[in-house]
């Protein structure tokens, strides 16, 4: 069974399961989500805690041994068992099997895990604890339900905000969810339950966001200029390498010119995003920016991004960071196919 962090206090009302994996790249959502079973086993009279770490060399040997053993005080205790890369390697791979095979119903076993690539959710080891057990999603959350999340959020303390005012605070708290977790826990100490103006969260909240440079190809692939210019004024006063930004957006134009040669050939932009390796969410993306855009605007884009690379090596004269802008902008304003 496979559930978010959010459908995670439904189910653990349910009634306990003996095995739960979390896993995902939202620290914050992974850390509540395991501390939500934790207490429900606590309560449920899980008297008993044991915690390994599976780091380099762990005994793989021990895991097991704990689950044939109890205390002479508990009767039913919790196997706490944290994977902080994900990689349990040949022998904790097969330990992971031959555990989730014979489980003791007198045992709940949390296993936490850091976001999996596709390898390790296909693995042998993976595939049995989704057999077994209760898979807890806490993948990070994106620009798009940011808005909706921090809503969520202030419900949980019986406050509320208009749709412009939980904008305002996921633009300052975008790529930093335990900073947007802390101003909406702030909020709740400075104000009253009930609606919140866009003066009080304002005056309230810092800008707190980190600013990611992936992020910002992601807004000029999805046509949005304002998001792309906030986050490109964000990398520069954070003092990031000009080089850095014009890699990152090159990439995508570059990619982005790779798919659209395959289409003029006759391809579909499926087999030709497959072709040039685009997957998981930056397939939406390029995909999106290809029927947007015709090839010669992006020839153009590269063309602009290998005079920008002059620029930041000294060979020509310019405003680099300015010149980033006009080239993001390029692509992020333009809508419509007759790009051309």
């Amino acid at each position: 069974m496979q559930i978010s962090s959010d459908d995670l206090p439904r189910q653990l009302a349910s009634g306990l399961k003996p095995l739960y994996v979390v896993y995902g790249d939202a620290l914050l959502l992974a850390i509540e989500a395991a501390d939500s079973i934790r207490n429900a086993a606590r309560a449920a009279g899980y008297s008993e805690r044991e915690t390994f770490v599976a780091e380099q060399h762990f005994k793989w040997a021990e895991l097991k041994n704990s689950a044939q053993s109890l205390s002479l005080f508990a009767d039913r205790k919790v196997i706490d068992l944290r994977i902080p890369t994900g990689k349990p390697g040949v022998e904790g791979g097969q330990a992971l099997q031959d555990y989730v095979a014979n489980m003791s119903p007198d045992i709940l076993t949390l296993i936490t895990l850091p976001r999996l690539d596709k390898t390790a959710q296909k693995s042998q080891w993976f595939t049995a604890l989704e057999r077994q057990g209760v898979m807890v999603t806490a993948d990070d959350i994106s620009r798009n339900a940011l808005p909706g999340w921090i809503a969520g959020r202030l419900r949980r303390q019986e406050q509320s905000a208009n749709k412009d005012t939980l904008e305002f605070l996921a633009d300052r708290c975008e790529g930093n969810l335990l900073a947007a977790f802390q101003e909406v826990q702030k909020l709740a100490l400075l104000f009253p339950a009930g609606e919140l103006s866009f003066d009080q969260v304002k005056d309230a909240v810092m800008d707190v966001a980190r600013y990611d440079i992936f992020k910002l190809s992601e807004a000029m692939l999805s046509g949005n200029p304002e998001r792309f210019v906030r986050i490109l004024d964000g990398l520069r006063a954070e003092g990031t390498a000009t080089v850095l930004v014009l890699w990152t957006i090159s990439e995508d134009i570059r990619t982005l010119g790779k798919v659209l040669q395959a289409v003029q050939r006759g391809g579909s932009i499926d087999g030709a995003l497959r072709d040039a390796r685009v997957w998981g969410p930056r397939q939406g993306l390029i995909g999106n920016a290809a029927r947007r855009f015709k090839f010669p605007h992006v020839e153009r884009g590269m063309q602009q991004a290998a005079r920008l690379d002059k620029t930041i090596k000294g060979l020509r004269q310019g405003d680099v960071w300015d010149e980033l802008l006009q080239l993001g902008m390029r692509f992020a304003r333009q809508t419509g196919r007759a790009a051309g």
